[in-house]
């Protein structure tokens, strides 16, 4: 077969973004649907359903990385989607609750590795100069997925929506199995001890700055798309909810994609949270008014939607080989799920607690921990190099 041109398998894997975002998406819009069936165990235990698929990505995130480069990247993702198939096809049956959960356990490991072989083969795949877009093309697969559910919403069932997602995974793990280029050959890397291992990632400048300066990322842009909304006053609501995400992607796309042509991609992680900082004052200077929300929310979202796209084409501008971009995007997802768990809870208690001016403080010192542990790691790649 002729090989497809690197940016058509680039949007192919982007499209396996998509799905992987969805396993957490289609849960999310029929939350209250599924109230009426799992309603019964309990509210923790209805949450479960939601929040297992990132707790997998939490506890082995940087363990799959390492997993990927032993036994490669295309298997690796053709087996993820085909699981994520197979499970969402189990669903639409809407088991018995344990077996739900066990689905969903499993659709966390298809997720976990879609998300680790994704930028992994995008930065290998992708020309040199397309390589910026391409990185920052695939930041955009949660943001463009929760858009499209918003739409879809509305009109969904259990039944469709399972069903329809069993399909696209299933299509696109015989499509990606058909045109990815194969695995290297050769004997697969040692899994020598696993703790050893993932101190030598978190140890190295290189392999965990990508994931440090995500980790205060998702703390901040989570919790904001959470927090935000039923703060702002209902006529303003709808717009500040939708337009906060999309805001995120066209700046990210547009000036992000540009300005990674022009300066480092650590500069501009940097950058993009020097840039957030106003965005919370004008939050806190105009909490409660509706354009002031507005403009707030607007201006952090896009101001963190840099940091975003930054933050994945930060992998393969830090590391050449194969195996240590999945090595780091791997600590990517793990860094990435516990800013995603933790944010939420610690800044709505903060909010409740202090008000927009605590929210604010957290917000600007998350900021800054950003730019901060860049720096050092920065500094410290100008020592040795791990």
């Amino acid at each position: 077969m002729r090989p497809f041109p690197p940016m058509i398998l680039v949007l192919l894997l982007w499209c396996a973004g998509l799905g992987a975002a969805a396993q957490f998406g289609k849960i999310s819009i029929l939350y209250e649907t599924l109230r009426a069936t799992y309603g019964a165990n309990g509210e923790v235990a209805l949450g479960l359903v939601v929040s297992i698929v990132g707790m997998v990505g939490l506890i082995f995130g940087t363990t799959a990385g390492l997993l990927v480069a032993r036994i490669g990247p295309r298997r690796a993702i053709v087996a993820a989607l085909a699981a994520g198939a197979a499970m969402s096809a189990i669903q639409v049956l809407m088991p018995v609750y344990p077996l739900m959960l066990f689905s969903r356990i499993v659709e966390g490991a298809s997720h976990l590795a879609i998300v680790v072989v994704g930028p992994t083969m995008i930065a290998t795949l992708a020309p040199e100069k397309s390589r910026p877009l391409a990185m920052t093309l695939w930041s955009s697969f949660f943001g463009v997925t929760y858009a499209a559910l918003a739409l879809i919403g509305p009109y969904a069932t259990p039944t469709g929506l399972f069903l329809g997602h069993a399909a696209y995974m299933a299509v696109l793990a015989v499509v990606l199995a058909l045109t990815l280029p194969p695995d290297p050959k050769g004997a697969p890397a040692p899994m020598r001890n696993l703790l050893a291992q993932h101190a030598t990632i978190y140890a190295s400048p290189r392999l965990a700055a990508p994931a440090m300066g995500f980790c205060c990322y998702t703390f901040l842009y989570v919790a904001i798309l959470t927090l935000l909304p039923p703060e702002t006053p209902l006529t303003h609501r709808a717009l500040i909810a939708a337009g906060m995400p999309l805001a995120s992607i066209l700046v990210s796309l547009t000036l992000g994609v540009w300005l990674l042509r022009r300066m480092s991609a650590v500069r501009l992680v940097q950058a993009g949270y020097l840039v957030a900082i106003p965005g919370f004052v004008i939050l806190w200077a105009f909490w409660g008014n509706g354009a002031g929300m507005i403009l707030g929310g607007f201006w952090l979202s896009a101001a963190l939607g840099i940091v975003q796209g930054a933050s994945f084409a930060s992998i393969p501008e830090l590391n050449t080989s194969a195996d240590d971009r999945a090595r780091a995007a791997g600590a990517v997802a793990q860094l990435g799920n516990l800013g995603t768990t933790t944010g939420t809870p610690v800044l709505a208690a903060l909010l409740a607690a202090t008000g927009p001016s605590g929210l604010t403080l957290a917000a600007t010192l998350l900021c800054a921990l950003g730019i901060l542990l860049h720096a050092v790691q920065a500094r410290r790649r100008g020592a040795f190099t791990i």
